[in-house]
């Protein structure tokens, strides 16, 4: 009973029991295109029939536009390469730049966001400004400037990666800051914040034992739309030309932008795959975001249960504004 209880709670099992009807066909369609991503990034190397990078097969040269046949798949780039091993090991290179411009952000931004919350004054007004201003700047401009001053605007695969990466971080950063930011400073009026000072806890062990637990619930919703945004953002420094050489690794805006002159020749095959893998992953990503922003709310999980039955309690819960319960001990 214990066990099932513990599995009960899990993030994506929790919201698959409290979403009903067209918001769970969303999230589970979500985390079945997401669990597809994932696996094709994770076996590339073994389900890809060549290399992202390999101009040779058994029988010699590909060759250049070649369209799809028993060799290859879904045919040939202009340049050569096979176009199912490049569209498969794309997924790759797009969790690692995810995973590493998500970590960045989230921590950078939960910790300069707390700083500023907590102990405001002078600090707070310049960590504010610099954010504002970051965050007005146009984000895809902002990357590409970011990406050209880290790497020159093309390079390897692991100073690619890390150049793409921190060009989203800084993109992203303000967004984790102003989130954070305005729950510390809510959280930091609280009985339980004020108890602890009473008893002499330090700054630093208030700050990050009870404020930061209490001030980062919202953040998950925030990092799966982030997600999705980060994989449009490494496509489209990859289609303007500031991503990562086709040499050092197989990235899917790079694909699309080589493509360009193919389709008006009617060549589709090379366009359609790194177009369709984009889409797809972003969508997948985009639909567990929306799913879970929706289930955060309770007034919008007593509507779509009224349908059904709607208990007196659900209806003083969906009339009442949406406030969460920050309980904490004092230690």
């Amino acid at each position: 009973m214990a066990k099932r209880r513990l599995f009960d709670r899990l993030p994506v099992v929790h919201q698959l029991r409290q979403s009903v009807g067209l918001q769970r066909g969303m999230l589970v369609g979500g985390l079945v295109l997401s669990a597809i991503f994932l696996l094709i990034a994770i076996l590339a190397p073994w389900i890809a029939p060549y290399g992202f990078s390999q101009l040779r097969g058994p029988d010699g040269l590909f060759g250049s536009q070649v369209p799809p046949n028993p060799l290859n798949l879904l045919g040939t780039t202009v340049g050569g390469y096979d176009v199912l091993s490049r569209t498969l090991w794309g997924a790759q290179t797009a969790l690692m730049v995810i995973v590493i411009a998500i970590l960045l952000s989230v921590f950078l931004g939960i910790f300069i966001g707390l700083v500023s919350g907590y102990l405001g004054g002078w600090v707070d007004r310049v960590l504010v400004v610099i954010a504002d201003a970051i965050y007005a700047f146009p984000s895809l401009l902002l990357a590409i400037i970011a990406a050209i001053a880290i790497s020159g605007g093309q390079s390897g695969l692991v100073p690619g990666i890390l150049a793409a990466a921190i060009s989203i971080t800084v993109v992203f950063i303000p967004q984790y800051f102003r989130v954070v930011r305005s729950e510390v400073v809510r959280v930091k009026s609280e009985a339980f914040i004020e108890s602890a000072k009473v008893i002499g806890a330090s700054t630093p062990r208030i700050m990050f034992r009870h404020v930061l637990r209490n001030a980062t619930r919202s953040l998950p919703l925030i990092v799966t739309l982030n997600a999705s945004e980060a994989i449009a953002t490494l496509a489209a420094l990859g289609f303007l030309g500031f991503g990562i050489q086709p040499t050092a690794a197989a990235e899917w805006g790079y694909d699309l932008q080589q493509s360009i002159g193919d389709v008006s020749a009617g060549i589709w095959w090379t366009a359609i795959p790194p177009g369709v893998a984009i889409v797809l992953t972003i969508l997948g990503v985009t639909l567990i975001g929306e799913s879970l922003n929706d289930l955060a709310d309770p007034r919008l999980r007593a509507r779509r249960r009224a349908g059904k039955t709607q208990t007196p309690a659900d209806a003083v819960a969906a009339s009442q504004p949406v406030s969460r319960e920050f309980m904490g001990e004092v230690e």
